[in-house]
């Protein structure tokens, strides 16, 4: 079974990826101070772009003085957006060493440092005092977690009363076979997959109330298609980047991720409760 710090260290979308988008984009253009707006084509490693970025920080009510911990941020993408449209500082975990390290270099280099800060850390053993945020968000990570109900446990308690919380995740249908289950865990570290009423429940228990869930399958139907699609039309460069290896792996799991929703045997979720 893969380890999810060995699935991030070999994705395919990584600081280097997003910074040789960036300059083929720049080219000519070189000398222009950089914005993260200059970022966001790149640095949304989840479903739905910044629409969906915009639609969880609606249901979390941020707003310009609202303190937000992005949870298991990645590289940054969602942090840096919330910050530069909303105004909020935002504190940005991540567990994965490289990435880590590669969210606070792109934040830097568009002057977002003072509003985000980058700390490595464990969703489920959060560094920070009880009540210390409004708002948190997370897309598309609790799905690497095995024991959901710790971390939900912590970011009730790192909520201040009435803070809230929006996240996304991959959700399973009763049809998901084992088999299934175990090629998601080993390809993708892909553990303990819920429903849509497993993840109300598990809200429930750690303490939320006002839980809300919405079915995204039809939404992220369309966007997984459509990204097998662009991979698949960017193969020399990924093969020059990743060799052809790992090229092959990843367009086998982008295909089998596309059969199992189409058979509707996995979905999207988004989800959203109050402190």
């Amino acid at each position: 079974m893969i380890d999810v710090s060995d699935f991030y260290d070999r994705h395919p979308i990584s600081e280097a990826q997003v910074l040789a988008a960036l300059r083929r984009r720049r080219s000519g253009l070189s000398t222009a101070p950089l914005r993260a707006d200059d970022l966001f084509d790149f640095d949304q490693d989840h479903y739905g772009g910044l629409a969906a970025v915009d639609a969880l920080a609606r249901l979390a009510g941020i707003h310009a003085r609202t303190r937000v911990l992005d949870l298991c941020a990645g590289l940054g993408g969602p942090a840096r957006f919330v910050a530069s449209r909303r105004g909020s500082t935002v504190i940005a975990v991540e567990l994965n060493a490289g990435r880590a390290t590669g969210a606070a270099r792109l934040t830097r280099m568009v002057g977002l440092h003072a509003q985000v800060r980058v700390v490595r850390g464990d969703a489920g053993a959060l560094p920070f005092a009880d009540g210390r945020f409004e708002a948190c968000l997370s897309q598309e990570a609790l799905m690497h977690i095995g024991d959901k109900a710790r971390v939900l446990r912590e970011v009730h308690r790192v909520l201040a009363p009435g803070g809230r919380l929006a996240f996304s995740d991959w959700i399973a249908r009763p049809t998901l076979g084992d088999g299934e289950r175990r090629r998601l865990r080993d390809w993708m570290a892909a553990v303990t997959l819920q429903t849509l009423d497993g993840y109300r429940a598990l809200l429930g228990r750690a303490g939320f109330r006002s839980v809300a869930a919405e079915d995204l399958s039809d939404e992220w139907r369309t966007i997984v298609k459509a990204r097998l699609r662009m991979f698949r039309a960017m193969r020399e460069d990924t093969v020059a980047r990743l060799g052809e290896g790992r090229y092959q792996e990843y367009d086998q799991l982008y295909e089998f991720f596309v059969g199992l929703i189409e058979a509707g045997k996995l979905g999207g979720g988004r989800f959203s409760a109050s402190r």
